[in-house]
């Protein structure tokens, strides 16, 4: 039987009413569902955008078998954690194993088995040695993210495709409002996956002497919610310790002050308007 410790990733999630049955446990075909939401968490832990990411290696997964063991029963307003790792790798297949937990309590246990497949033929192909190598990495610990730290020469390219997707087409922003001269002076950092493909970026500049400003931070849709952009901020924080800044501040969307929060940054001053969005200044020491 799994036990907690087995699982290097897992997915919390609440146990909502529409999903109690008349017997006042969660329906026994729910345990999929809740499979398949912690099977895409599991693809964010390794910083691999899933339709991007299946397009790049010519293939996409599709389910062959599932097995579920029931133990016990989830109930309405429960937290679990949904576990998944990869059990098996074959030369077509990919076996994950499931597992969903009440505290250290296993309820139910089992098996996705997918094949790598071509997505128009459906006909299998082997498993790209790629795809088997970050598999392997992310259970064995290794880190799924690299931020490089350097000039606009060296990382604009990236940096300005993920602006340009986050801030001008998600959020409307006039493109004339994105880009300025501060990019060619600042420090940019930009995180990239295990593919070498571009996930999240930001930059750094002095705001006044021993004062660094953070700013154009953007995330991937599909990578928010990991820890890629905490990685990015991670990167641009150190960048501003190693040139002596004592204090780090930044403009942040009100949407995603939470997130800087939970990096160590207290809120400064009132709510204010930029590009049209609310934002608001938070600081932090270094």
């Amino acid at each position: 039987m799994s036990q907690r410790s087995d699982y290097r990733f897992a997915e919390r999630l609440r146990v909502r009413w529409a999903e109690v049955d008349m017997q006042q446990i969660v329906f026994n075909g729910h345990y999929l569902m809740y499979f398949d939401t912690a099977v895409a968490g599991y693809w964010r832990a390794m910083a691999l955008p899933y339709q991007d990411t299946l397009a790049y290696l010519g293939g996409d997964l599709f389910v062959r078998k599932s097995t579920v063991e029931y133990n016990a029963s989830a109930r309405y307003d429960d937290l679990i954690d949904v576990g998944v790792r990869t059990a098996r790798i074959g030369n077509s297949s990919l076996v994950l194993g499931c597992a969903v937990f009440r505290g250290d309590d296993l309820l139910v246990e089992g098996e996705l088995v997918y094949v790598f497949a071509d997505p128009a033929a459906q006909t299998a192909l082997p498993v790209p040695q790629e795809l088997r190598d970050v598999l392997q990495a992310f259970e064995a610990g290794k880190p799924m993210v690299e931020v490089r730290v350097g000039a606009w020469d060296e990382l604009g390219r990236e940096a300005a495709a993920i602006r340009a997707k986050v801030f001008v087409e998600e959020q409307k922003i006039p493109a004339e409002m994105e880009w300025d001269a501060a990019d060619a002076v600042c420090v940019h950092a930009v995180a990239y996956n295990r593919f070498g493909r571009p996930l999240a970026t930001g930059r750094l500049l002095e705001h006044v002497p021993g004062v660094a400003k953070i700013g154009r931070m953007a995330v991937l849709a599909p990578m928010r919610g990991s820890r890629v952009g905490r990685a990015v901020l991670d990167a641009l924080m150190h960048a501003a310790r190693e040139r002596g800044d004592r204090e780090a501040l930044l403009h942040a969307q009100t949407s995603a002050a939470p997130f800087y929060t939970r990096a160590g940054f207290v809120t400064r001053g009132p709510v204010f308007e930029e590009a049209g969005i609310p934002h608001v200044e938070m600081v932090r020491a270094l």
